[in-house]
Formats: C-alpha cells, structure tokens, sequence
C-alpha cells in the first residue's frame, strides 16, 4: 500500500483540472485510476456512462444520498448534484491504485478532512476570472446563464485555495502537468 493513496485535483470549472489528470494518467497509468463521481446534471454529448460520471436523477441521487451510499456529496447548483459513492473508493483500493479525485472545491476539502494524511490535495489556480470565462464558453457545452453561475461561484473558490497542500498555477497546461507530477513524484511514489 501506497502512503498516500489518494490525490485530490480541485478548481473552479474551467480551470484544467480535467486536462491537467488526462495527462497524468497517460504518464501514470498503472498508478493513478480516476475516481468517476455521480452527478444529477444532464450528460453531455462527449460524456460515457461510468467513465466520465455515474448519470443519476435527482431522486436516484438522494435515494443513494438517504441510504449512506455517498462518501461525500455537493448541491452545487439548484437541483444538480455531485458526490463520490463509496463503492468507487472500494473499487479502486480493491485493485491497489492511487485514486484520483476530480471535484469541485468543497467537494476536495470534504475528502482532504476524510482521509486526512493519507490524501493530497492539489487545488488549480487559472490564470484570472476572464480566462476562466474564454475557457468555459470556448468549451461550448454551457449556456450563457450556466456560464455567468460558474464564474459567480468561482470567485467563491479562490477565496478557498489555501485548504489545499499545493496550488498549480494553470497559465501554460505543460508547466501544470509538469508541476503536477513533480508534486506526485514526491508524495505519491
């Protein structure tokens, strides 16, 4: 067993969080396995069933929710829901991995409180507000109402970025990957 066994990758949407462990588990594949958490939120077209999130409605989520399936859960927006199911933790561990987390920032400070020293927690920083924005209309998925969500509720998110062991400033997406796995060379292996 690993020392820490648990890397936790948060930011405000649009910040390359995503990217950011796309690339690592590429470097790392026999290493990192990701952690797909459930959500209520509409798929998106480029979005696969159980690899990129466990699609639920909203009363699956809280039936899950009301008999303890979650290890931690978030309403992030009005009726839209994201957590981690503790079946995905048991999974992963079963199989000997380092389980990579990809949540939003309150969801990582849950997880960071759980699992205490045996987690990393790694929260990553865009460049400014405005690009935070270019990125998220540049992506096409979100309308301009979701958008204009996004951007108030990352102001939010900042504000929380020292509850995290390390922050990457994600201006150049190879200095980020770079930073990252230095900050995986040095406490995960």
């Amino acid at each position: 067993m690993h020392k820490k066994d648990i890397i936790i990758f948060s930011a405000p949407s649009g910040s390359g969080k995503t990217t950011i462990l796309k690339r690592l588990f590429a470097i790392y594949p026999d290493l990192l396995t990701f952690s797909v958490s459930a959500t209520s939120r509409p798929k998106r077209s480029n979005e696969v069933e159980g690899k990129d999130y466990y699609f639920l409605t909203e009363q699956e989520f809280r039936t899950k929710i009301a008999n303890g399936d979650f290890l931690e859960w978030e309403e992030v927006y009005n009726g839209i829901l994201y957590g981690t199911l503790k079946s995905e933790i048991d999974r992963i561990r079963a199989n000997g991995k380092i389980i990579a987390f990809d949540v939003d920032v309150n969801g990582g400070i849950s997880i960071k409180k759980l699992f205490k020293s045996s987690a990393v927690s790694i929260f990553v920083m865009p460049p400014s507000i405005e690009e935070l924005q270019r990125r998220l209309e540049f992506r096409g998925t979100e309308s301009k109402e979701s958008i204009a969500k996004r951007i108030e509720r990352s102001a939010m998110e900042l504000s929380m970025s020292d509850k995290f062991d390390y922050t990457i400033l994600n201006d150049d997406i190879n200095l980020a990957v770079a930073k990252a796995k230095e900050i995986i060379e040095k406490e995960l292996k």
